[in-house]
């Protein structure tokens, strides 16, 4: 692909054929049918096809772009009049013959009111049909993209920089609200593919090339994200995928990106990113992985934890290797590599990182979650970091979505067990006992703390409350079962 760039006129056009057929998300999905858009959700093609026989242009952008079958040329120039050249010599399309087919993914993408057009590598596996990907494949809409997208903290700010940017998706959903945003990555394809994302959708986006922080040495920003090609796989270069691996060691590039991000934010700036890491023999990766965030206010969270074995298939699988003759020796190698590294799993989760001084929170959630989980990011850190040191003269109340659960035998005194639980943020559940409970209880906002516990002290005729109860009220602050 030669590095060429999307003119003005082109993109206008291409825009303009786009709305005009109607080719965004609901009007796929409307084309389309329920079943047809299940099918295609699963890779499979055929009952999409069958809905898009009509002929018009937006069956024509359906089936070359988003099912990869083969056009007439006649209907193409009929959906792009006057520009099928230009996309083919950008490599957007293919021609041969009277026949065209697609060479890129031109997908359309929507959030609430918003919605774009994404430009990546077409993709992989459709109809059953898998093949390795190129090594400098960019990869489009995908989970982890997305992941990372509902993780971001709703903050508007003055610069923003997106480290890996891929096809460019967190730029798109970060340009309302970031004054200047910086994307980098090591791929050129990537590169180029972003500015033409960008270009489509009219983002002002400051795209350089480089790794890490090195094309933004210096440079503070008040948000950073990344979705880094994180995979911990043996160093090989021949058979690397770059959105995926780096030839960093193990989970070295992960590493780093958090350990350098203070010096590249402002003060108060975040840092959020996904991450794989390495569960060493013989260390605790709570400690480890703590330990990279140094003294910075951070948060990590474990969301699944696999074994070498299950790591491997997976990510070989993503490759496209399960059923090719080289599969037995990569996985076996690879496998035999991470023995050499003493891993026995590899955890797999997010990293967020306030600039401000504070501790490392490091544990496993491997539950249902509300999403998106970046505004309760934002809440908790806000609690965690406004929480005082003498909590008795706060006025609490319960949160909204608190919901209390009891168990016990029918008849008895007291429940064996009292639960609290949250439906929103994390969903987390907590276990507390009757005093606690009561003390939840109590709380409407009219009554401090301190006020709270001195009554229940009298009541129960103890004088250990403050010092048994006020730790597990923090807990309670900090998960958001009250707030202040």
């Amino acid at each position: 692909m030669d590095e060429q760039e999307l003119g003005a006129g082109l993109v206008d056009r291409l825009r303009g054929a786009f709305e005009a057929a109607a080719y965004t998300v609901e009007g796929v999905a409307e084309r389309l049918g329920a079943a047809a858009n299940n099918a295609l959700a699963r890779n499979e093609t055929t009952p999409a096809f069958q809905q898009t026989a009509a002929g018009d242009s937006l069956d024509t952008m359906i089936r070359l772009f988003l099912l990869q079958r083969t056009e007439p040329k006649d209907l193409v120039d009929k959906a792009f009049p006057g520009d099928l050249g230009a996309l083919v010599a950008l490599g957007i399309l293919k021609e041969e013959g009277r026949q065209v087919t697609a060479a890129l993914d031109v997908r359309p993408y929507a959030e609430d009111d918003r919605h774009w057009w994404v430009i990546a590598d077409l993709t992989p596996g459709l109809d059953g049909l898998r093949e390795p990907m190129r090594p400098d494949y960019v990869l489009g809409i995908a989970p982890a993209s997305l992941s990372l997208v509902k993780l971001t903290v709703p903050i508007k700010a003055e610069r923003a920089l997106d480290i890996g940017t891929g096809c460019g998706i967190q730029a798109l959903h970060l340009a309302d609200r970031i004054g200047q945003l910086v994307a980098t990555d090591i791929n050129p394809r990537a590169l180029q593919l972003t500015r033409w994302t960008a270009a489509l959708n009219r983002v002002d986006l400051d795209v350089r090339d480089g790794s890490l922080y090195e094309p933004v040495a210096g440079e503070r920003f008040d948000l950073i994200v990344s979705n880094p090609p994180y995979v911990i796989a043996p160093p090989a270069a021949d058979a690397r995928l770059t959105y995926r691996e780096t030839g960093f060691a193990g989970d070295a590039v992960v590493e780093q990106l958090v350990r350098q991000a203070p010096q590249h934010l402002t003060e108060g700036g975040w840092c959020q990113l996904l991450a794989n890491w390495t569960c060493v023999r013989g260390q605790d990766w709570q400690e480890r992985v703590a330990g990279w965030t140094g003294d910075r206010s951070s948060w990590v969270v474990q969301r699944e934890q696999l074994d070498p074995a299950e790591y491997v298939e997976l990510w070989l699988r993503d490759a496209g290797l399960q059923g090719r003759p080289e599969y037995t020796s990569r996985y076996d190698a690879w496998l035999r590599w991470l023995d050499e590294q003493q891993v026995e799993a590899i955890g797999m989760g997010w990293v967020n990182l306030h600039n401000t001084a504070g501790s490392t929170t490091a544990e496993e959630w491997p539950y249902e979650i509300e999403q998106p989980i970046g505004p309760h990011v934002l809440d908790r850190f806000e609690r965690i970091e406004g929480l005082p040191t003498d909590l008795t003269g706060l006025h609490l109340t319960m949160a909204d979505d608190l919901v209390q659960e009891t168990a016990g035998p029918p008849g008895a005194e007291d429940p064996a067990t009292i639960v609290l639980r949250r439906q929103r943020g994390m969903r987390r559940a907590e276990q507390v006992d009757t005093v606690l409970a009561g003390f939840v209880g109590a709380c409407d906002g009219d009554l401090s703390v301190g006020q709270i516990l001195d009554a229940l002290a009298s009541l129960l005729e103890r004088d250990d409350l403050h010092a048994d109860y006020l730790p597990k009220i923090a807990g309670l602050i900090t998960e958001g079962f009250l707030t202040d």
